[in-house]
């Protein structure tokens, strides 16, 4: 009877996970899935090619902003709590996006959305390292989170294109419903509800007010940058009242009884290590997604569906690895082992992609690094977040979570504008003088990619000289979900910040 109930709540957590995945693939998805349907947006509503921006902005200054805080939310109050209230205020915001009929409310609901995708996200990988103690099982835990995290981006371009030419834009939100109603009844039935430390562990308001407004600040500054310019005094003064705003939070953490975010988290090599070396690889990452895809439609003539069938194999490839292979790589050799090559296969590709030419040739030019960067991002991702979460304890894991999503999303911020930015301007330089439109463009891209292999060669750095392998006991053969846990599998030492 005991082995039938532990065989029970096994398959139990299985599903859970399964339930927490799907909830953050929703939100992974939104982005692209936008990102894709914006021309239709702005022929619907409107809008004015620098306004149409803000139906990207207006999610992404919240959503960034608010994920550290969420994620200490949950330490304190309890992570399913978090991540229920989060996913109904993502899915009310998201039929509000669906029935806007007019700029401003669909800008208005775009931010509340942001709201909601913060507070749902940020906690999940905490509960995913809670649920699954045993290192075996957690490496494939991670890999399937990973996996939705990483590749849900290209998954977005497909669908977006599908649900905008089928049907039509506002389909894109609607689908939201369903899902979100789903997950939310599936999770209270599926993940365990465990109650927090409590808020007088952490009840830090005036501590939550300046990291919220100094990450929301610097969010919409990076994401105002291809419009004012780096050196604008706009850029250069809200960027420095946001590192005032940090510096004072970080200043109040080190001198209260009770933190927000306990400074202690960082003595872990690897949890800053891996924060930093994953803030620089997104960075990288994103500028291929978008740039890659402005090269498909604008200098090759792709279609929007067509562009979410080009990024087709990265998703299945970073699928097949991120699913099934890479919690086996991680138990043979450990993260940091496993992490190296993956990278090194993205600064590759980055470079593969900066010799593209005009009339690039898919099977010939494209196809290659997109695999590469595939088979590099499907083993690296699970590598990195089992890395960052390495140094938490169970109290601090929706804070660790947080931080990780957090370095996920200011990362990608900060790399698109900087790469959109050096695109922009180093195409505008060349038609100047007189290069065609098509050869200018290549030549931007061109440029963006250099630039985000120079950042994932970084990251190469830090996984050499910063990370290192955390012992995972009984390292081994990896037990299908379900299949009892080996005894040497059932203890894992509790993390210890100090490295």
């Amino acid at each position: 009877m005991n082995a039938i109930a532990e065989q029970n709540t096994d398959r139990t957590r299985w599903l859970a996970l399964y339930v927490l995945c799907a909830g953050m693939l929703m939100i992974v998805l939104d982005a692209t899935i936008v990102n894709v349907a914006l021309p239709t947006i702005q022929t619907s509503l409107g809008f004015s090619q620098s306004k149409l921006a803000w139906v990207v902005n207006a999610y992404m200054i919240p959503f960034g902003g608010l994920l550290l805080l969420a994620g200490r939310l949950g330490d304190l109050v309890g992570q399913r709590r978090i991540f229920l209230v989060g996913l109904a205020i993502f899915t009310c915001a998201s039929l509000l996006c669906a029935v806007s009929q007019n700029q401003e409310m669909l800008i208005g609901a775009r931010f509340v959305q942001g709201i909601g995708g913060a507070l749902a996200s940020a906690v999940i990988l905490g509960m995913i390292v809670t649920m699954f103690p045993e290192p075996a099982h957690q490496a494939k835990a991670i890999g399937v989170f990973g996996f939705v995290a990483s590749a849900g981006g290209s998954i977005g371009l497909l669908l977006g294109g599908v649900i905008t030419e089928a049907v039509s834009w506002h389909w894109i939100f609607l689908i939201n419903l369903p899902i979100g109603i789903l997950v939310a009844y599936l999770a209270t039935r599926l993940v365990e509800a465990k109650e927090g430390i409590g808020l007088h562990e952490g009840a830090d308001f005036p501590g939550a007010a300046l990291i919220t407004a100094a990450l929301m600040l610097g969010v919409f500054t990076i994401l105002q940058v291809s419009e004012w310019g780096w050196g604008s005094a706009k850029t250069l003064g809200l960027g420095a009242v946001s590192a005032a705003l940090l510096a004072v939070f970080i200043l109040r953490q080190s001198r209260i009884a009770n933190p927000l975010m306990p400074l202690r988290l960082f003595k872990s090599r690897n949890v800053a290590g891996s924060n930093a070396l994953q803030a620089m690889l997104i960075a990288g990452m994103f500028g291929m997604f978008f740039l890659g895809a402005l090269y498909l439609q604008k200098v090759l003539g792709y279609s929007t569906l067509g562009v979410g069938l080009a990024f087709l194999p990265t998703t299945l490839v970073m699928g097949t690895l991120s699913l099934g292979f890479s919690e086996k790589l991680i138990m043979r050799f450990g993260p940091r082992k496993t992490l190296i090559p993956g990278v090194c296969m993205t600064v590759v590709a980055l470079l593969l992609f900066a010799r593209t030419p005009v009339d690039g040739n898919y099977l010939t030019d494209l196809l290659p690094p997109f695999l590469l960067i595939g088979i590099g991002m499907g083993s690296a991702f699970p590598a990195i977040m089992t890395l960052a979460m390495s140094g938490a304890t169970p109290e601090d894991a929706g804070l660790a979570s947080g931080l990780v999503n957090t370095s996920m999303q200011v990362g990608g911020a900060i790399g698109l504008a900087v790469l959109a930015t050096l695109s922009t301007q180093h195409t505008q330089n060349l038609l100047g003088s007189g290069v065609s439109n098509a050869s200018a463009l290549t030549s931007g891209y061109h440029l963006a990619y250099l630039v985000g292999a120079g950042l994932a060669a970084i990251a190469v750095a830090i996984a050499v000289f910063v990370l290192h392998d955390v012992p995972l006991p009984g390292a081994g053969p990896v037990p299908e979900p379900g299949e009892a846990q080996p005894e040497a599998d059932q203890a894992r030492p509790e993390p210890a910040y100090s490295e």
